[in-house]
C-alpha cells in the first residue's frame, strides 16, 4: 500500500469516504442513459459496415444494456457495476457483437470509480486486480490463438522474432496497459482528492474553533486587567476620599481652613478617579463607534496606551507619594540611579503597585504608621519598594474588608508575572510590611529574585 493510500483518521475514526448525493445519482443516471444509447447508435454504425452483422439483434440489445446501465449505480455499488460491466465487456468480445468505442468508455467509467468511490481499500484494490488479471489473460489467450490460427489475421506473418503479429500483439498489450492503468491512477487520484478535502476542512473547522478560543481567551485576559484597574482605581481613591472626610468631620466645627481643604482633597479625588472611571469605560465601549462593544476587546490586550490611565507611570510616583501625604500617611519617596528607558506597560504596572500598596497601608497600618517608596534603576531592571511601619494586614481584616487586600495583592503578583518581573510581599523583620517589585528592561530577560 502506498503512502497515500494509508488510512485517514479523523476525529479518531478512519475515514470513508461516504455515500454520493441524490443528485450525484441522478447524474449517473443521465450518464447510463447517454451512454446506452451512444452504445447502441455505435453498434448499429459497425453492423452496417459488416462487423458483428453475424450477431442477433436482440442479443445486441441484451449486451448494449448490461454494458451500460449498471453505471446508474456505479457509486453506491462501484465493485459490482465493475465486474458487470468487465463480464459483459468480455461476453461481447466472445459474441461479436461489433462495437469498440462506447463500450471501452463505459468499462473505464466503471473501473475508474472503483478507485474513486470504493469505500473499502482493500476490496477495491482486490476487485481491480481481478478484473485487470483476467482482461489480460483473455488478451494473452487470444494472441495464442491467433498465432497458431493463419485465418485470423491472415495479412500479418508471423515469422520473425518480431513479425507483424507479435508488433500487433505488442500493441494491443501496450494499449491495454494504458487504458487500466490509467483508470486505475485516475480513480485513486480522485478518492485522494476527496479525502485531502476532507482533512482541509477538518483543519479549517480545527483552526477557526482554535481562533475562537483564543479570542475568548483575550476577551477573558481584558476583562481581568480591566476588573484589576477597576479594583486599583476604586480601592485608592475610596480610601482617600474615606480618610479625608474623616479629617474633615473631625475639624469642620473647629477648625474649618482645615475642614475645607481636606474636602477640597476629597473633591480632587474623587475628580480623579472619574476621569479614571471614564478612561476604563472608553475602553470597555471600545475606540470604534460603529462597531459593536466587543469587536474592540480582541486587541486590547497588546495597546494598553489607548486608555487614559495608561498615562500614569514611574514618572508619576511621587504624584502617589504627595497624595498619600496630604491624605494623613506621611511617605517619602528616594530615587536611586539614573531613569531609563522602561516600557509603559511596565510604568504602569509599577504605578498601580505602588498605589495598591500605599491604600493597604492606609486601610491596614493604623494610626502613625509611615511608609517609604524607594525606585532603584540599574542596567537590567527597576525595582520599586514600597516598606512601611504599619501593622501588617491579617488574614481576618482583609476578610472584614470584602476581602480587597487578597485582591489587591493578587493583582500585583499578576501584573509583575505579565512583564516577567518578580515581587516580594510579607512582613518585616523590624515591623511594618514590604512590597518590593522588580521589573526587566530588557525583553525577554529573566530577572532573579
Amino acid at each position: 500500500m502506498n503512502a497515500s493510500d494509508a488510512p485517514t483518521v479523523i476525529d479518531g475514526i478512519e475515514w470513508v469516504r461516504p455515500r454520493p448525493a441524490r443528485a450525484d445519482y441522478r447524474n449517473d443516471l443521465v450518464l447510463a442513459l447517454v451512454l446506452a444509447a451512444a452504445t447502441a447508435a455505435s453498434v448499429v454504425l459497425y453492423r452496417i459496415t459488416g462487423w458483428g452483422a453475424d450477431a442477433p439483434w436482440w442479443g445486441s440489445v441484451i449486451w448494449v444494456a448490461a454494458m451500460n446501465l449498471p453505471l446508474a449505480a456505479r457509486r453506491r455499488w462501484p465493485e459490482i457495476v465493475a465486474l458487470v460491466a468487465s463480464v459483459a465487456f468480455i461476453l461481447g468480445g466472445m459474441a461479436e457483437v461489433g462495437e469498440a468505442l462506447f463500450s471501452n468508455i463505459a468499462l473505464f467509467i466503471a473501473i475508474y470509480t472503483v478507485g474513486a468511490w470504493g469505500r473499502n481499500r482493500l476490496r477495491a484494490n482486490i476487485v481491480r486486480g481481478v478484473i485487470v488479471a483476467g482482461m489480460f489473460t483473455w488478451l494473452f489467450w487470444g494472441l495464442i490463438v491467433g498465432s497458431i490460427a493463419p485465418d485470423q489475421l491472415p495479412e500479418m506473418s508471423r515469422e520473425g522474432v518480431l513479425s507483424p503479429y507479435v508488433a500487433f500483439g505488442l500493441i494491443n498489450v501496450l494499449t491495454n496497459l494504458l487504458y487500466f492503468g490509467g483508470a486505475w491512477y485516475f480513480g485513486d487520484s480522485a478518492y485522494r482528492s476527496a479525502r485531502s478535502r476532507v482533512e482541509l476542512e477538518q483543519r479549517t473547522a480545527e483552526l477557526a474553533a482554535e481562533r475562537e478560543r483564543t479570542r475568548v481567551q483575550a476577551v477573558a485576559i481584558e476583562r481581568l486587567r480591566i476588573a484589576r484597574e477597576l479594583h486599583d482605581v476604586v480601592a485608592h481613591h475610596v480610601s482617600v476620599i474615606g480618610v479625608q472626610a474623616g479629617a474633615a468631620r473631625r475639624v469642620l466645627a473647629k477648625r474649618p481652613d482645615a475642614a475645607a481643604a481636606a474636602l477640597s482633597a476629597i473633591e480632587s479625588s474623587a475628580r480623579e478617579a472619574v476621569d479614571e472611571l471614564h478612561g476604563l469605560l472608553g475602553t470597555l465601549r471600545g475606540t470604534d463607534a460603529d462597531g459593536p462593544p466587543s469587536a474592540s476587546l480582541d486587541g486590547l490586550a497588546d495597546e494598553p496606551a489607548q486608555t487614559s490611565t495608561s498615562t500614569r507611570g514611574l514618572d508619576r510616583i511621587d504624584e502617589l507619594v504627595a497624595e498619600s501625604t496630604a491624605a494623613g500617611l506621611p511617605t517619602t519617596l528616594a530615587v536611586v540611579g539614573e531613569p531609563g528607558n522602561a516600557s509603559p506597560v511596565i510604568g504602569l504596572s509599577a504605578y498601580r503597585i505602588a498605589q495598591e500598596a500605599l491604600t493597604n497601608v492606609r486601610k491596614h497600618g493604623g494610626a502613625g504608621a509611615t511608609a517609604d517608596v524607594r525606585v532603584r534603576w540599574s542596567d537590567a531592571a527597576v525595582e520599586l519598594e514600597v516598606a512601611n511601619t504599619g501593622a501588617a494586614p491579617s488574614p481576618a481584616r482583609a476578610d472584614a474588608d470584602g476581602g480587597t487586600a487578597g485582591l489587591g495583592q493578587l493583582g500585583m503578583r499578576e501584573r509583575v508575572a505579565a512583564v516577567g518581573g518578580t515581587i516580594e510581599l510579607g512582613p518585616r523583620a523590624r515591623g511594618g510590611y514590604l512590597v518590593r517589585a522588580t521589573f526587566p528592561l530588557r525583553r525577554g530577560e529573566a530577572v532573579r529574585p
